[in-house]
């Protein structure tokens, strides 16, 4: 394990770059026509890119400002839902994990939640396998890309609007979250993917760095392409992917009355938005007209 990890500091090490300078992004699309009273608006966001990002888009707040509503994938303010989602996090009491692996499996398991986590499966063996795989994938990220959970880019306009009393709109129920989170694969597919985000962590790692600087670049069809491409072994694969574009055909139909109306600002994860099957061309093939804000802006990729 000691030397895993030496590895994956060595290979991280000579794989760390400096992040690009911050260009204009093409990440903010205007939406309209389709029988939109008004313009709306969506935002690809991502997780691991520091807040600090928005204040370079040009006209990000000005069209915030133009919106009276925040629609995002779920709507995490209610505390009911958040006590919901720690509960279907939870294994059934006739499930035991310890059955799904090797003894040597386990114990390697055990060991890499201890040491990265500061638990080990002695506390956590009643969380499902795919809770397991974020909780350590985030401790992945922190450790590796500087990720703080505070300064995310995630949430930051759902927060805004929460302090101005605009509505927070999800486009997924409470029910579809959980599924989302904690049921999208099979269990024991889960329980793979579980040992090899243990066995290959500098594999997540990488995947992630890959996405995050496509997205710097607006390059929201290649992040697509990169999740549902044959080279990708990580944890969030082919599978999910396929999971988030039968997701992204159900959004469109719930933002039809919401872009009727218009004024929405909308932030969803850039993953679910570019590409042949993203929301941005499923919203262009429903009739409205998706185009980015920043369209006269020149792009140095």
């Amino acid at each position: 394990m000691a030397l895993r990890r030496f590895a994956l500091a060595l290979l991280l090490s000579f794989s760390s770059f400096v992040l690009p300078p911050l260009c204009h992004a093409q990440v903010l699309y205007e939406i309209s026509k389709g029988g939109a009273r008004h313009k709306s608006y969506v935002l690809a966001t991502n997780r691991f890119v520091d807040m600090a990002f928005i204040d370079t888009i040009p006209n990000v707040f000005k069209c915030f400002g133009k919106c009276h509503k925040v629609v995002t994938e779920f709507a995490m303010q209610d505390y009911e839902a958040l006590a919901a989602l720690r509960k279907a996090a939870l294994l059934p009491d006739s499930v035991k994990l310890s059955n799904f692996y090797s003894e040597s499996e386990y114990e390697l398991i055990n060991n890499s939640l201890r040491i990265n986590l500061g638990m080990g499966l002695e506390q956590l063996c009643r969380m499902k396998p795919s809770y397991l795989t974020e909780m350590y994938r985030t401790e992945l990220m922190k450790q590796w890309m500087q990720y703080d959970e505070q300064r995310s880019m995630v949430g930051f306009f759902e927060s805004v609007a929460a302090e101005r009393n605009m509505p927070v709109v999800g486009l997924d129920n409470i029910g579809e979250t959980m599924y989302m989170l904690f049921d999208r694969e099979p269990f024991h597919w889960q329980c793979k993917e579980l040992l090899k985000v243990i066995e290959y962590p500098e594999n997540e790692v990488r995947q992630e760095r890959t996405l995050r600087e496509m997205y710097r670049f607006g390059r929201l069809a290649d992040m697509a392409f990169q999740v549902e491409g044959p080279d990708n072994t990580t944890s969030v694969s082919f599978s999910d992917y396929k999971v988030y574009c039968a997701r992204n055909e159900q959004w469109v139909k719930r933002l039809k009355p919401i872009l009727a109306e218009g004024g929405a600002f909308i932030t969803l994860d850039a993953v679910f938005l570019g590409g042949d099957k993203g929301l941005l061309q499923l919203l262009r093939a429903a009739g409205y007209r998706v185009r980015p804000v920043n369209r006269t802006l020149k792009i140095k990729n």
